[in-house]
């Protein structure tokens, strides 16, 4: 699929797409006979899996190190696991902390509810 195509469909603007490209996320994009990039399922793919990396505050140096292994091969795969542990560990802190925030502000909403804050 072409570029308009392929930013539709994986929700990003070909502006982040060629970004993506220039530092490296994005690798080895076919070209056609024209010049004009080719995106395949496995682009579809990748680019899902760096949307929900990003979605999930992981800094985008720790996925352009991912990325690097993921190229590397598959004797990074424990690498690569413990990137992704070290960031599920901080994503478990952050929702934790976010569920905190929650029941305080449901908290101060009842209150409002019962008419006990002015």
């Amino acid at each position: 699929m072409n570029m308009k195509e392929f930013a539709s469909l994986v929700g990003l603007s070909s502006y982040t797409l060629r970004y993506y490209e220039k530092i490296g996320l994005l690798k080895n994009i076919q070209r056609n006979s024209i010049g004009h990039r080719v995106y395949s399922s496995k682009d579809v793919q990748w680019v899902a899996f760096i949307k929900r990396l990003k979605e999930t505050a992981m800094p985008l140096d720790d996925i352009l190190a991912y990325a690097t292994l993921r190229e590397t091969g598959p004797q990074t795969a424990l690498e690569r696991q413990r990137l992704l542990e070290h960031h599920q560990k901080h994503l478990k802190q952050h929702i934790s902390q976010q569920k905190m925030h929650l029941a305080a502000l449901e908290e101060k909403i009842n209150l409002y509810k019962a008419n006990k804050v002015r």
